[in-house]
């Protein structure tokens, strides 16, 4: 593959060429505390250290930063940090460098580790935060991070820290917003002492936006969300050597989306949806269902971690319990029911429930040998029941008298589908760090993992009467599976080696080996029991941390390259006996992403910072012949540009005594993309650019900042995902953040 080993040359000198070019600037003239970067503090090893210290490639997002983009959910993620991508259609998660399994079925692990306030939000169809309200930081690690970090996360972690309480303080904050078709978010934060020794502090909100699309036969808006929710967090320190945090939250989000119409459809079904007002094309987000389709979740958690010193150690214990539900009805038809039924009724209703228990001891740094080491416990219960009945073209009426069970099974008694799916995992992780020199170290870590994931599959009888108001017969349409149930156990030890050098205090390069582990699992495929193996990876990382100028101008950048075998990899292909394409996860022999990484963050003037990052990343299937009939091999991962970019402009200025201008101006982009796997042309997604702004006066004396938002300021449409739906034809995906947003926020602080 000559291609991708110029650019693993390209990226290799790019780092060595930036490793350079701090010798030639360290000696800069002086500037004073104004016009120098703050220090950015993380807790990627288990311990508060500088970013510029930990030899990881990471990159932080501040509270303030997706404040100033008025983003409302994690999964916006994707639009500051270019290395992470999001696709909200197979099954929904996170990826970085291109990697990430999506996937329906309900034994995948995923890729990335989502942890917010040291639990792992490990849940299917749980991506950890809906509103951002009172964030301090999000760090997005790159590449393996299994020995430290999260749960088998195989291509990276993503870790949220939630403001916490302060002691002594009352304090209180609320922000209102209100733009274009209803979008709106409202939320407030309060910090409450109790004595001396504990405070409580509460943050709630409510955010929403009417969709760009419309349902036009039943005249409501097509992707509408509503998010409420609320997180407490109680601290009670009552000695410097123990400290009590208990954590409670509740989320709740609902939208209308579902997928609309692009090409290839019926005459009867093309003709009726344009009587109707809906133009299929590939900017179509209009539907004309005789239904709204709509997604439901909720999920709440405690957790309870307690701190306490030993000499200059600390051991750190984290409970947690957490519960979720997923209600997805989806109607699959295009049209009014009477005039033409595809899949009238499918549904599905998700409940999660997870234990977990983690124990940790670190020492302080600074000293010759620092250590961390500790034990985790995760255990996950998913249930789920699928309702899929067809027409398959025919009329939904009252003279219908036979429906298509495409969740039953020939020679089953039931009409839907119960999947019961059992993840237990049980590590200890550990790392040593040898401080060998004032200039040299070399961390060591390792993790031992086991497994056990099982699944099993049934059949269940629901009555119809109450969805299609009359009695029907079912004919089921794929047979069961030879086994109804099955588990996997897997053990790994995984490990990493990772030396740095300081060339002065402010410059620092590091190298880095990692291995990673994702273990198996049990998938029912179109009815056929299909256990998938574990998945594993080896990377190789090196880098440059560096701040210049007498820390007014950050630099890093880093290159990787990371082979994976038996990736657990998922395609839409049809199902012998079925009469639709279904999403099959199984193994790719191999998978490679490899590339480079670049950050930076310039305190130009007192009044204006600019920051940025760019990544090139290269992710494709070295080995993948899922059946005699199809090779991908050497075709990209699904959701993965080649190129990714952010680059901000924060400028603060006082006005006058009282009043001080704030602006903020960003720009995302990404290259194009292919949704399916095996980069088939109707899955394309087009390079696109978004533009956001956010421009206001602050009252400092008062608390009290007012102004103006613009979110895609130069309304740049783009799909998200694309899907050939059988008779239905090409169908697609939209996002709110394909439409201009615009508005006005108030915010005040006491």
């Amino acid at each position: 593959m000559p291609v991708h080993t110029s650019w693993r040359a390209l990226a290799l000198a790019f780092a060595a060429s930036v490793c350079g070019a701090p010798l030639a600037l360290a000696a800069a003239p002086a500037a004073d505390e104004a016009n120098t970067l703050a220090p950015v503090i993380i807790t990627a090893q288990h311990r508060d250290e500088s970013v510029q210290l930990v030899p990881i490639a990471v990159t932080v997002v501040s509270g303030k930063t997706l404040e100033d983009t008025n983003f409302q959910n994690l999964t916006d993620l994707q639009f500051v940090v270019p290395g992470v991508q999001y696709d909200p259609t197979q099954g929904a998660a996170f990826q970085i460098r291109g990697v990430g399994s999506t996937s329906f079925d309900f034994s995948n692990e995923k890729s990335v580790s989502v942890v917010v306030d040291d639990v792992v939000m490990d849940a299917q169809r749980e991506n950890g935060l809906t509103g951002l309200s009172d964030i301090q930081r999000v760090d997005v690690l790159m590449g393996p991070q299994g020995t430290l970090f999260g749960k088998n996360s195989t291509s990276g972690a993503i870790v949220v820290t939630t403001a916490n309480p302060q002691l002594g303080q009352f304090t209180a904050k609320t922000s209102a917003s209100y733009g274009e078709r209803n979008d709106h978010n409202y939320n407030g934060t309060v910090n409450l002492p109790i004595g001396q020794d504990a405070a409580l502090r509460i943050t709630a909100y409510e955010q929403g936006q009417d969709g760009p699309g419309n349902y036009t036969t039943v005249h409501k808006s097509l992707g509408q969300f509503e998010d409420w929710g609320y997180r407490a967090k109680l601290l009670y320190k009552p000695s410097d050597t123990l400290e009590l945090l208990v954590l409670n939250d509740y989320q709740h989000h609902w939208d209308s989306s579902i997928r609309v119409a692009v090409s290839g459809q019926s005459a009867l079904v093309a003709t009726t949806q344009a009587a109707l007002g809906v133009t299929a094309g590939p900017q179509n987000g209009n539907d004309a269902d005789s239904s709204v389709g709509r997604i439901l979740t909720t999920s709440e958690g405690t957790s309870i971690q307690a701190k306490l010193k030993v000499g200059g150690d600390t051991v750190t214990s984290i409970t947690a319990v957490r519960g979720t539900t997923y209600d997805n009805d989806t109607p699959a038809d295009l049209v009014p029911t009477s005039t033409y039924a595809y899949i009238p009724f499918n549904t599905g209703h998700l409940t999660t429930s997870k234990v977990s228990q983690e124990l940790r001891w670190a020492s302080p740094t600074g000293q010759m040998v620092e250590y961390v080491g500790g034990l985790f416990y995760n255990k996950l219960i998913a249930d789920q029941t699928q309702l899929q009945w067809a027409t398959l073209g025919a009329p939904l009426n009252a003279s219908t008298t036979k429906l298509y069970a495409l969740t039953g099974a020939i020679g089953a008694p039931g009409n839907i589908s119960l999947f019961m799916a059992r993840n237990t995992t049980a590590a200890a992780y550990g790392q040593l760090k040898f401080n060998l020199t004032s200039r040299f170290n070399v961390a060591l870590g390792g993790r031992y993992t086991y497994d056990n994931n099982s699944q099993s599959l049934s059949y269940p009888f629901v009555d119809p009467t109450p969805l299609v108001g009359h009695e029907v017969t079912f004919v089921a349409t794929s047979a069961q599976p030879f086994q109804p149930a099955g588990s996997l156990v897997g053990h790994n030890f995984s490990y990493r080696i990772a030396p740095e050098y300081r060339l002065t205090d402010d410059v620092m390069l590091y190298a880095s080996y990692s291995t990673g582990y994702k273990p198996g699992g049990v998938a029912f495929v179109g009815n056929k029991y299909d256990p998938f193996h574990e998945e594993t990876v080896k990377a190789y990382e090196v880098g440059v941390k560096s701040e210049l100028f007498n820390h007014r101008l950050r630099l890093n950048a880093d290159a990787f390259d990371e082979d994976f075998k038996e990736f657990q990899a998922t395609i839409l292909t049809a199902i012998p006996g079925s009469v639709l394409l279904q999403s099959v996860i199984g193994n790719a022999g191999g998978l490679k992403s490899e590339g480079g990484e670049a950050t930076f963050a310039w305190k130009a003037t007192e009044a204006l910072t600019l920051n940025g990052s760019v990544t090139y990343t290269d992710a494709y299937f070295t080995n993948y012949v899922p059946n005699t009939t199809t090779n991908y091999t050497n075709t990209r991962l699904t959701n993965a540009p080649r190129w990714a970019g952010f680059v901000a402009a924060d400028y603060v200025r006082p006005v006058t005594d009282l009043l001080t201008l704030k602006a903020t101006l960003d720009y995302a982009y990404r290259s194009n993309i292919w949704t399916v796997t095996g980069q088939p042309a109707y899955s394309e997604v087009k390079g696109y650019g978004l533009v956001n702004t956010r421009i206001s006066f602050q009252m400092p004396t008062r608390g009290l900042e007012f102004g103006v938002y613009a979110r895609n300021l130069f309304d740049h449409y783009f799909s998200t995902g694309w899907q050939q739906y059988g008779a239905l034809g090409l169908l697609h995906y939209q996002s709110l953040d394909a439409s201009r947003t615009a508005g006005v926020f108030l915010k005040y602080t006491y």
